[in-house]
């Protein structure tokens, strides 16, 4: 008896290993998350990790990807993106989030029109355009509830005079949007250019219940458990055979 208590015991803390690591994604790294942090060693390594992981999902073979932390100030740069080919870092820029999303820290997200408020997760970039804010381009949001409307809602990467550190002198903080995210007018084209059409972007913050709903960001988490677990000896297998 008491050595089957021992081993019920032993598969109790393997499945909290389980449940603690469900919540916390971004521990295992990989080689697209390794080259990410090494190309920009000033954004967080667990948002490349998150990031690395949804594009392995989409589309382990895109060629660019673009990366917003929205868990930082909108007065330092926030925006990565990469060119995965080459392995290089193109762009490290200043991005706005909506006026709906927050002032100087963004802290409301959704997906509902007209709420002038940022989304969060993957899109895929479609094509670039001249419309109302300048050169733009579209966005897919290819989460389910998250960020699907973002099309409907003309949610599109454009230029915009208030991203820029004059404004941010002029007014203590970043120039807000109605849900895209603006970038500098300087590098707008160019860097619209670098990641149009089939393209990724991510866009990162802590909320939750995204982290825990998203199937970009759980797929594939059960094989890299299983052999992080393995690696550390916490095989359920090794477990149960004690």
């Amino acid at each position: 008896m008491t050595t089957r208590l021992l081993a019920l015991s032993k598969c109790i803390r393997a499945f909290s290993f389980l449940g603690l690591f469900s919540l916390a994604f971004p521990v295992i790294a990989t080689p697209l998350a390794d080259t990410l942090q090494r190309l920009a060693p000033n954004a967080d390594a667990q948002v490349l990790r998150l990031a690395a992981n949804a594009l392995n999902c989409a589309q382990p073979n895109a060629e660019r990807l673009a990366v917003i932390d929205f868990s930082l100030s909108a007065n330092e740069p926030r925006l990565w993106v990469f060119d995965l080919v080459q392995e290089r870092l193109l762009y490290e820029e200043l991005v706005s989030h909506g006026r709906g999303t927050g002032d100087e820290q963004a802290l409301w997200f959704s997906n509902t029109p007209d709420s002038h408020q940022s989304s969060l997760g993957l899109f895929r970039t479609l094509n670039s355009y001249y419309g109302s804010n300048g050169y733009s381009l579209r966005l897919e949001g290819l989460e389910p509830g998250i960020n699907d409307l973002a099309y409907q809602r003309a949610i599109v990467i454009h230029g915009a005079d208030y991203v820029s550190e004059s404004f941010i002198d002029k007014y203590g903080r970043l120039g807000r949007s109605h849900g895209c995210p603006a970038v500098r007018q300087e590098v707008a084209k160019p860097l619209i250019d670098s990641i149009k059409e089939d393209q990724y972007l991510f866009a990162y913050y802590p909320d939750q219940q995204w982290l825990e709903a998203s199937a970009y960001l759980a797929c594939g988490q059960s094989t890299n458990l299983a052999n992080s677990i393995d690696a550390r000896g916490y095989s359920l297998a090794m477990q149960a055979s004690n």
